[in-house]
């Protein structure tokens, strides 16, 4: 490496280094005055003459002296780049850096593993129950790379050559979810240059996180207060499956499948991670219960996304280093704990967990009230290690603080500035209101409207008619027109009232993906009177043939409002 070579990034020239750096194009949009590269480190510092790795990395220049901001995303192997806009945003004045997982998505090798993903899919086929362990060894024979070398140790150290190759002489560490381990590792590891560290959804060390799968789980579900009716749709579902048709996340072909209540309430943890999803779950928990399986949809739909999410091969070479030796997976039920034990089982990677790391310097600790991936009361009890060390939870929040809540980037931002500095805003302040069982008229008409605008098309129509004769009837009150303006007035008051109360709605925008206020039901017979009026005034003596329209359209309407739409 050559102090041109880091010129050429407009970058701080380097301390020292391993290995090298690399110039490159940035590989995804990124905010003015951000430059890419990779740094060339050993696959594996344990072994003399190991393969050289490039861990891909970003730095967003800020021209100011503070000690920067380094971020790593969760995972494993999930990318960070993507994030480096909104990173800029929560530490003005400083600069920004963040650092891939080696093998991840802008690093090279790149451990993809699509195979993975589609052989969950193919897992929740009846015919197909053992699909993802054949997934996984067809996966570990296409991957070259020495798998030994992808694990947090080697994660955390890449993050302090970075450090020294960018010649910081200090940072804050900002890490999320899995990251979280690596950042407080790279923090044990590095002390003199680490100013701060930010743990937003802390995963200690000492979790067992997969046998803490399922008791995490209902433990958010507790706190939603429908614990019997989860169970109810447990039960349920386990008797019954319901049978889905999905898309396959990687060749987006169609695939039938049957999902038992287990496999629903990893779809449901899985969609608590979101904060906007939040509210809306008991009321989706409670038509589950009740045999609504169309409300399936918006689940299947988020999970096929997540499927996609990660680099499986970097993922479970952390996975079955670093925290499936110490589970038992004793319980098996949800997807991610089945589907993980068989990769494992098949990779037969050995490791052990590593040592609880900790550090002096300040950290403050993120939770979100219903994180099920790392739950706050967790986190809390894990900082008794960390002497400089502060909790702040965060009322309605899911996973991952930062993203989702606007009073947890003031926090972080706060603390940058000042490790001291309180929390500057009221944690306890839930984004939404929680939809209770019953508040809400289920009906997928909001979600299907997002893919298929076109499916409003008769409400559309019906309130345009609705104003025309509103105004046509009263225009012509003298002759006749009165039922024709009544009409129209019963029509637009049913628009009104209807948007009226959707503007008022609990449970954020978000709700309107599984229904609409049970009020908008009654309002209906607003549009039951119009079409009535239109009618009326269509069949009257002399009436212009031209009000049969009216007349047929509110018909319609009446039809496609209460025989689908609700």
């Amino acid at each position: 490496m050559t102090l041109a070579v880091i010129g050429s990034l407009g970058l701080p020239g380097p301390a020292h280094a391993d290995g090298g750096i690399e110039d490159r194009p940035c590989p995804v949009p990124v905010p003015a005055a951000t430059t890419c590269g990779f740094m060339l480190v050993p696959e594996r510092r344990d072994v003399f003459g190991s393969a050289t790795v490039k861990v891909g990395f970003a730095v967003r220049r800020a021209g100011g002296d503070q000690p920067p901001l380094v971020f790593a995303s969760g995972g494993p192997g999930s990318a960070a780049l993507p994030l480096i806009g909104t990173l800029a945003e929560l530490a003005p004045g400083r600069d920004v850096i963040v650092i891939e997982q080696r093998g991840g998505r802008y690093s090279e090798p790149r451990l993809e593993c699509p195979e993975i993903a589609t052989g969950i899919v193919a897992g929740l086929k009846a015919s197909r129950p053992d699909e993802v362990t054949v997934a996984a060894a067809t996966c570990r024979a296409r991957l070259k790379a020495d798998l030994k070398g992808y694990r947090t140790q080697e994660i955390a150290a890449d993050i302090v050559d970075l450090r020294h190759s960018l010649g910081y002489p200090e940072w804050n560490l900002l890490g999320i979810s899995y990251s979280t381990r690596a950042m407080l590792l790279a923090a044990a590891m590095d002390p003199e240059g680490t100013r701060s560290v930010v743990l937003d959804s802390y995963l200690p060390e000492s979790t067992p996180w997969y046998d803490q799968a399922v008791p995490s789980l209902r433990g958010s579900i507790a706190k939603l207060g429908v614990t019997d009716r989860f169970d109810a749709m447990v039960a349920r579902l386990n008797r019954t499956p319901a049978e889905v048709e999905i898309r396959d996340p990687v060749t987006d072909t169609p695939v039938e499948v049957r999902l038992t209540g287990d496999d629903v309430a990893t779809l449901i943890g899985e969609a608590l991670r979101e904060t906007d999803v939040v509210p809306i779950v008991p009321a989706l928990v409670d038509g589950l219960a009740d045999g609504d399986y169309t409300l399936l949809r918006p689940l299947v739909d988020q999970a096929g996304g997540a499927l996609t999410s990660h680099e499986w091969g970097e993922y479970y070479a952390v996975q079955c280093q670093d925290e499936a030796p110490s589970n038992t997976f004793a319980d098996k039920r949800l997807i991610t704990v089945a589907a993980d034990a068989a990769v494992c089982a098949q990779w037969r990677l050995t490791g052990s967990r590593p040592e609880n790391a900790t550090t002096e310097a300040p950290v403050l600790v993120l939770g979100g009230q219903y994180d099920p991936t790392t739950p706050p009361e967790t986190a809390r009890a894990a900082i008794q290690n960390l002497p400089n060390a502060r909790f702040a939870e965060f009322a309605g929040v899911g996973h991952g603080v930062f993203l989702s809540s606007r009073c947890g980037r003031e926090t972080v931002t706060a603390f940058l500035n000042d490790p001291g500095a309180k929390t500057p805003c009221d944690a306890g302040q839930r984004p939404h209101e929680n939809l209770k069982p019953g508040e809400l008229h289920l009906t997928m008409l909001g979600y299907t409207a997002l893919g298929a605008p076109w499916v409003l098309a008769p409400l559309g129509l019906f309130l345009l008619t609705a104003a025309v004769q509103l105004l046509g009837g009263a225009l012509t009150v003298r002759r006749g027109g009165g039922y024709t303006a009544l009409a129209g007035l019963t029509g637009l008051a049913f628009g009104g009232l209807a948007a009226l109360s959707l503007t008022g709605m609990a449970g954020g925008p978000n709700a309107l993906g599984i229904g609409v206020p049970p009020a908008i039901v009654w309002y209906g017979l607003l549009a039951i009177a119009s079409a009535a009026l239109s009618i009326v005034a269509a069949f009257r003596l002399r009436a212009p043939a031209i009000t049969i329209l009216p007349a047929g359209i509110g018909m319609i309407f009446v039809t496609w409002l209460y025989g689908w739409a609700l």
